[in-house]
């Protein structure tokens, strides 16, 4: 059985539901009392955790849970620390000396997005308190690989659903004549959650060893994306005014050229290959019209 560790997540949720269509026996941790079940064992990675075990059988997991908001993680380095790296390294330590492998899904904020198709071996070069937390996770975890322990990291970067809000958001305000405002200096190169649902079961099951990593082929901007969503509602993209996340009081870190990572190691081994930034937004255009 497969454990995920942070069913709560929109990742982790669907990947969960992933595997049960797939006839794939698996359990997804939460952290919500009311949805304890069978297959939804308690865990709250804030809680002490040595006198947690995994459920009877487990033999792969992946770990999902953590504080993924940069801005969180900037306004309580400390306590999103406390989560981010003592928690998930103390419970992969746990997982790993019961025999069982462990998938850790990481980001792409360990680099600073100023170069495109970053390769998994690249210097760390983390702007955020968030990047710089995965890395320190990372880099405990790739001693344990070194020394032979059966762990893997995935790396990803904007992942995206059939009903993601902001495009949905857009959608309605533009189909009203509403003016909106996306921004110039903010990037993406999205994966559908489908995939990286079927990346994450693929390495699970392949017991994978070393860094991996999964984003679209290409970055546009988000006044790009919006003005491309405007274009194909038939709706003039003049209607998309242009923002900077400065003016939004956003973080450093959000800003970047780049989100592109080098991602041929998923698509040569196993068969990979995430659409262009377009075609995946065609897609949530189209499930949001249904």
């Amino acid at each position: 059985m497969w454990l995920l560790i942070g069913g709560d997540s929109e990742i982790g949720g669907a990947t969960h539901e992933f595997l049960k269509k797939g006839g794939i026996a698996s359990a997804a941790t939460t952290r919500r009392k009311e949805r304890v079940a069978t297959d939804r064992p308690f865990l709250d990675l804030s809680d002490p955790l040595d006198t947690w075990d995994p459920p009877v059988g487990t033999t792969a997991a992946c770990l999902f849970a953590a504080i993924a908001r940069i801005e969180a993680c900037d306004a309580d380095p400390e306590g999103s620390s406390h989560l981010n790296v003592t928690q998930t390294l103390k419970l992969a330590d746990q997982l790993l000396a019961r025999g069982i492998s462990v998938l850790f899904l990481s980001s792409n904020q360990v680099f600073d997005g100023t170069i495109p198709y970053v390769s998994a071996d690249a210097p760390y070069s983390a702007v955020t308190e968030y990047g710089r937390q995965k890395v320190r996770t990372e880099t405990s975890l790739r001693a344990r690989m070194e020394k032979g322990a059966p762990a893997a990291i995935l790396r990803l970067a904007k992942v995206v659903s059939p009903n993601m809000p902001l495009i949905h958001d857009w959608i309605e305000k533009l189909a009203l004549g509403h003016r909106i405002r996306a921004f110039r200096d903010m990037t993406m190169a999205p994966a559908e959650i489908a995939m990286v649902s079927a990346a994450i079961a693929a390495l699970l099951k392949d017991n994978a060893s070393g860094v991996f990593q999964l984003t679209g082929p290409r970055d546009l901007s988000y006044l790009e994306i919006g003005r491309y969503v405007a274009k194909e509602l038939g709706i003039d993209p003049a209607l998309v005014a242009e923002s900077r996340t400065a003016d939004a009081g956003l973080p450093q870190g959000l800003a970047r050229a780049h989100t592109t990572l080098d991602s041929s190691r998923l698509r040569d081994s196993y068969g990979f290959s995430v659409p262009d930034v377009l075609k995946v937004v065609d897609s949530v255009i189209a499930a949001q019209q249904r």
